[in-house]
């Protein structure tokens, strides 16, 4: 498994808590960081997983 994948799934998840923490306590720029943190991760992950599918083609 590529390491951006992991590191992406990690990255949201942690987003997705910082943004639940914003809404729950009303702090907007800790909403919004959440968000780009989780949008960051899900395209970090994205990579890992196209990169995943590469080397997965190419073992066939």
């Amino acid at each position: 498994m590529d390491e951006n994948r992991i590191k992406g799934e990690v990255k949201q998840v942690k987003g997705s808590i910082k943004e639940a923490i914003g809404k729950i306590t009303g702090d907007k720029s800790t909403q919004a960081e959440g968000a780009a943190e989780k949008a960051a991760g899900k395209a970090q992950a994205a990579v890992g997983k196209a990169t995943d599918a590469v080397k997965d083609s190419f073992k066939k």
